[in-house]
């Protein structure tokens, strides 16, 4: 389990253009599909900027290169929501192109998009806390653990099977995204956590002898 990576939330089919279109043409394409902003790209399609309908408001016969903001901030499919959502708070964009190993586009996300995560109702955390951490991924019955959020706030409470279950259900709890903290009242029934045992001083035995 992994915080959900952009590549899932992005939209693949994007509205873009290229950097020699007419300004005039740019901003038709945003009032038709309706959006604020939109990648500029090169003949590769790789993302050369992001133009907005601010851009626009300068008008002389320009073409998107010359109104856009460049360079882009960019993110890969592989990058997690919170690494796209801290990013768009630092660099105060409104949306991130989303591009491969090449700079060539491949998806958009927008804020929008990322607030969709951190919004994620208790009752949504409650479910998949117990369907796919504890079912499906630690094969862990309802029964054997009580699961409580509130205000994104995680209580297990129960008792597991084996003592090493415990970090690691806790470890999953904490990673999902919208969970704020987890609290521990875990316990189990057999302790199976090894402990390590220092080896026979050699030296001390060679002294008896």
């Amino acid at each position: 389990m992994k915080h959900a990576k952009v590549g899932f939330l992005m939209t693949d089919e994007v509205i873009s253009v290229l950097g020699r279109t007419p300004s005039a043409d740019v901003a038709a394409l945003l009032v038709e599909h309706d959006i604020s902003g939109m990648p500029v790209l090169d003949a590769d399609e790789r993302v050369l900027g992001v133009i907005s309908r601010t851009d626009l408001l300068v008008q002389d016969h320009l073409t998107a290169q010359d109104l856009m903001t460049a360079p882009a901030v960019t993110v890969h499919a592989e990058q997690t929501v919170t690494e796209a959502a801290r990013l768009i708070t630092r660099r105060g964009v409104t949306r991130l192109p989303v591009v491969d190993e090449e700079d060539r586009l491949v998806g958009i996300v927008t804020r929008r998009d990322l607030l969709r995560v951190f919004l994620r109702p208790d009752h949504e955390i409650h479910r998949v806390l117990v369907e796919d951490v504890l079912s499906d991924t630690m094969g862990i019955g309802a029964d054997a653990v009580s699961v409580g959020v509130v205000d994104g706030v995680v209580t297990l409470d129960g008792r597991l099977p084996r003592s090493s279950q415990i970090p690691v259900a806790l470890r999953l709890a904490g990673q999902l995204d919208g969970v704020v903290a987890v609290i521990d009242r875990l316990t189990a029934h057999s302790n199976d956590t090894r402990t390590r045992t220092a080896p026979p001083d050699r030296g001390a035995e060679d002294v008896r002898r």
